[in-house]
């Protein structure tokens, strides 16, 4: 037998070792912050045994992408231990060539031989005979944080589908573009629930798709075998573009994070006669009609003072949808200030400033049998419509649903994955402290002073209590930074922790 020396089986060791120690130093940053991977990374990297002896079905898109844009349908499909045997298509279809509202039909996946069921059209629910040979079912989509955007009930019926074939449901979670922190716009009315508002949820909810099918999944009676594979290294404070994602169109008139960033207020135009800018290169950011003066209505927009935006006169030709080929004035959306930027107010004021500038040309689209129109599925409830039609104020409007949107922000708490706590950030400062990052010590006591506090009232889940003194804290770490006694870097990390934070508690 070979004998090794001390010196020799310690280098072997150490070489051994260093690739595990490498990986482990690549899971964090410069800041100790675990580093960002989506749901399916985690998946095919900690949890592919979930997977294994089990026949598959995958409901995806495009979006279905891991950082390297490697679609899940071929890694799946290729992957030794994973037996993928079907593919389930929402609006717009698996490899996404279907425009909005068009149906998308049965098929087989030229790629990988797979066949790929329609869950847009006649059927929007799995049958069991789609279901047969299926073990599992992953949903992996990007959403984009409105209510109003279909893939979210297409994930809801599917868990429906599941739990009625006694089948595994499973969420490979991914960021909420608009991030996780603010929640805006009426609770969806259950008289007005359609496809494209199957909850009360607001239209800004400020979750997850893994949070929303824990939500949906208890509150609402579906009662799925559900698990969610969470993502590593995601805030709630993160907006898309604070991820090393690329942005892949989740559908064809959503073609930036600008475009979803407006989406939530914009896409009430939908709702009315007035184009809400598809058939253009921005859709959602160009609003208007034959009708409108650009000019005016922009400076009637300007006018108004909204946080975070800016409106500029515009003059647009849709290549389809309303007013194609027709030459439209109105505005273009400018966001200034997207943590200020209230998306869900600001359609609403274009909505009503149009309503009121132009009355004779102006229309919201027809009501159907039941008295309902496509603008109050939108919105969620047929009182804003007449509230508009009456003359109020959107500030009184917005003052209105108020209550309801605090109600779900207590059920919406329950169901976050992704939290903050102020021990957390208690133990970040001290880290900062032996670093070196602040000036003296009296900044660090104060921040540890408010931090306690916070933690108490968190211990006694007095919600109120934690937002109101977590923006103390957010004032402070402000003011620390304008004084000098509190190094970017530090401030920057403190920041997002303080921002994830108000956005479970506030």
């Amino acid at each position: 037998m070979k004998k090794w020396s001390i010196v020799t089986l310690a280098v072997v060791l150490m070489l051994a070792l260093l690739p595990a120690a490498v990986a482990g130093d690549e899971k964090e940053d410069s800041n100790g912050q675990e580093r960002f991977s989506p749901g399916v990374e985690v998946l095919l990297n900690e949890e592919i045994d979930q997977l294994e002896d089990k026949n598959v079905g995958l409901i995806t898109n495009p979006t279905g992408v891991d950082q390297e844009l490697n679609s899940i349908v071929d890694t799946l499909n290729n992957h030794p231990d994973v037996n993928l045997v079907s593919l389930y298509g929402p609006e717009h279809g698996v490899r996404g060539g279907a425009q909005a509202g068009d149906d998308v039909d049965f098929y087989i996946d030229e790629r990988t031989g797979l066949p790929v069921y329609s869950l847009y059209g006649d059927t929007r629910k799995p049958t069991p005979e789609m279901l047969e040979d299926v073990d599992v079912l992953l949903f992996d989509i990007q959403d984009v944080g409105t209510r109003f955007y279909t893939y979210i009930y297409t994930m809801a019926l599917a868990m429906e589908a599941a739990e009625e074939n006694d089948i595994k449901f499973m969420v490979l979670d991914r960021p909420n573009p608009l991030g996780g922190v603010k929640v805006e716009g009426p609770v969806l009315d259950p008289d007005y629930k359609s496809f494209v508002g199957k909850y009360p949820i607001p239209l800004r909810h400020g979750m997850t798709v893994g949070e929303l099918a824990q939500l949906f999944n208890n509150e609402f009676d579906i009662g799925a075998d559900l698990s969610v594979v969470e993502m590593n290294g995601w805030e709630r404070s993160m907006y898309y573009d604070d991820t090393p994602l690329e942005w892949v169109l989740p559908s064809p008139n959503m073609p930036t994070l600008n475009t979803a960033t407006v989406y939530p207020g914009a896409a009430l135009i939908e709702g009315t006669n007035v184009s809400e800018g598809r058939g253009t290169t921005k859709p959602f950011e160009l609003i208007g009609a034959p009708f409108i003066k650009g000019a005016d209505l922009a400076e009637q927009m300007n006018d108004a003072e909204l946080p975070g935006v800016q409106f500029r006169s515009a003059y647009f030709t849709p290549q389809f949808s309303k007013h194609a080929g027709e030459l439209s004035g109105g505005i273009q959306i400018h966001i200034k200030d997207r943590d200020e930027y209230k998306p869900v107010k600001t359609g609403l004021t274009i909505v009503k400033t149009i309503h009121d500038m132009y009355p004779d040309d102006f229309k919201f689209r027809a009501e159907n049998s039941e008295g309902v129109s496509f603008f109050d599925k939108l919105i969620g409830n047929g009182w804003v419509r007449e509230e508009i039609e009456n003359g109020t104020s959107v500030d009184a409007i917005v003052e209105e649903w108020q209550a309801g949107l605090e109600d779900f922000k207590d059920v919406r708490r329950e169901y976050l994955l992704y939290t903050t706590s102020a021990q957390e950030m208690i133990d970040m400062v001290e880290r900062f402290e032996a670093e070196g990052a602040f000036s003296d010590d009296e900044a660090v006591r104060a921040l540890k002073m408010h931090l306690t506090a916070v933690k108490r009232f968190e211990q006694d889940d007095s919600a109120d209590k934690v937002a109101k003194h977590i923006e103390g804290f957010k004032l402070l770490l402000n003011q620390q930074l304008e004084n000098e006694a509190i190094s970017e870097d530090a401030y920057d990390a403190l920041m997002a922790k303080t921002k994830s934070m108000m956005g479970q508690w506030g």
